[in-house]
């Protein structure tokens, strides 16, 4: 007896069976070329993608994209690779080429954004006489110069005291004066001298600015430095046409002014990371006012907490002693035991010995510090023409020692990236840190070999 039997339809052929195979057969094929052509084309994707990490992509500029005015042109700067450094260590050191900002340096990131806050919050009146008073040692003064001219045609006229030290290198007070700033020098002290700092720098600038606008100043602009608010003028009614008139005297305060923090924490860090594709592993930065390493430093780690931020201090110095042994000054940075002042440094523009507001931000994120010394620097301003075709200042090659001696301290050699500034071309160094005379006596020996051996000492940096 049959438990089950199939009886196939009168309409079943050996034809249909045949069909239906077939169409098996087909519908199989076609699925497993399908397959195998979408696996294909996402292993290339997967392949193109990971190549992609490893390329750095250039500043993406429209051919038909045309910038308004000479403020137009600061900001994305391109990021160059340290060929030399790089390939000798193993890694891959990438300079932000801030030099190539139209004021000649990245202190062009800070005046802009200082000016624009102050005309938004009605500090500064387009028309009016108005001047802007900053302490510098030349670059910022010559970014704040620069961009108050190019305001003419936009928002604001001004003109520009500036007030620094007499023994910065000429070419800065030479650029100043060609860009119609007032330059008024004065003799400084050790930079170990806080009173000095304070003092004979920075608060002339301020008590200048006040002087030149007394009614309408704030009241109590003494104490700026202890805020990050701009404390250096009173926002006018808008209805007041006689107020709008008046010329002002407006303190710039880069040291204090948060709108240095905020033009690196929004601008040169986001670019940094769109740069080289979300792949940093350290930053590198002198300090001066604190706001370029705060800012970028700051971005960078809420991208990503791992990344590593890097003091490069140059002699003189009290940052490398705050981050190392959490105090500002050292018994070895005395008056008296130093073989000069550290305001006769080649390096010009980094190194502090207080606190600034700027630097209050950058001091919990900074994970590493290193000392550089003028000999070094002046031995990697060298090397780096040399080698690379690089014309730097001695800021910038301050920070490319720090490099290295971080590298040589992890051990890295894996391809890691690391970014550092540029902070300004050799143009500004042409009577100091490229002036031979100069150098020899300061007793700075000039030797490029300094960098090789360097480079060749298995934790040199440690």
């Amino acid at each position: 007896m049959k438990l089950f039997e199939l009886t196939l339809p009168p309409w079943y052929s050996n034809v249909v069976v045949r069909h239906i195979a077939f169409g098996i057969l087909i519908g199989f094929t076609l699925s497993v070329t399908s397959t195998s052509v979408s696996s294909y084309w996402r292993s290339r994707r997967r392949q193109s993608l990971s190549q992609e990490q490893h390329q750095f992509r250039p500043i993406e500029l429209r051919s038909d994209e045309v910038v308004h005015g000479v403020t137009g042109l600061i900001g994305n700067t391109p990021l160059v690779r340290i060929d030399s450094l790089s390939d000798a260590l193993g890694v891959e050191i990438l300079g932000k080429a801030e030099f190539l900002n139209p004021g000649g340096s990245v202190k062009d990131r800070v005046a802009l954004r200082i000016i624009e806050e102050a005309e938004r919050q009605g500090l500064l009146h387009p028309h009016t006489g108005s001047r802007i008073f900053e302490g510098t040692v030349g670059s910022t003064g010559i970014s704040i110069a620069t961009i108050a001219k190019a305001r003419q045609v936009t928002l604001v006229l001004v003109r520009e005291p500036i007030i620094m030290p007499d023994d910065v290198a000429r070419e800065k007070v030479n650029a100043l004066q060609a860009l119609g700033a007032d330059v008024q020098r004065v003799r400084p002290a050790s930079i170990v001298d806080k009173k000095q700092v304070r003092t004979r720098i920075v608060n002339i600038a301020r008590r200048a600015a006040i002087e030149f606008g007394r009614s309408d100043i704030v009241k109590g602009s003494e104490d700026a430095h202890t805020s990050h608010e701009l404390h250096t003028g009173t926002v006018d009614d808008p209805l007041d046409e006689d107020l709008l008139n008046k010329p002002r005297g407006f303190f710039a305060d880069q040291f204090e002014n948060r709108s240095n923090f905020e033009a690196h924490y929004g601008g040169t860090g986001p670019e940094i990371w769109r740069q080289t594709n979300s792949r940093v592993n350290a930053f590198v930065s002198g300090a001066g006012t604190g706001g370029t390493i705060a800012g970028i430093g700051q971005f960078l780690k809420s991208m990503n907490e791992e990344v590593q931020v890097v003091l490069a201090d140059p002699e003189g110095s009290g940052l490398y002693n705050k981050v190392k042994h959490g105090v500002m000054y050292d018994r070895r940075e005395a008056e008296g035991t130093k073989r000069r002042h550290q305001v006769d440094t080649v390096v010009e523009g980094i190194g502090i010995n207080r606190m600034t507001n700027n630097i209050d931000l950058a001091i919990p994120i900074i994970d590493d510090a290193f000392r550089i010394t003028d000999v070094e620097a002046v031995a990697m301003s060298r090397y780096l023409v040399q080698n690379d075709g690089l014309f730097l200042g001695s800021s910038s090659a301050c920070n490319l020692v720090a490099c290295i001696k971080f590298v040589k301290k992890r051990g890295w050699r894996d391809g890691q990236t690391l970014v550092t500034i540029l902070c300004d071309s050799g143009n500004r160094h042409y009577s100091k840190c490229r002036n031979d005379e100069y150098l020899r006596k300061a007793n700075i020996p000039v030797d490029r070999s300094i960098i090789d051996n360097l480079i060749a000492q298995p934790g040199s940096g440690a």
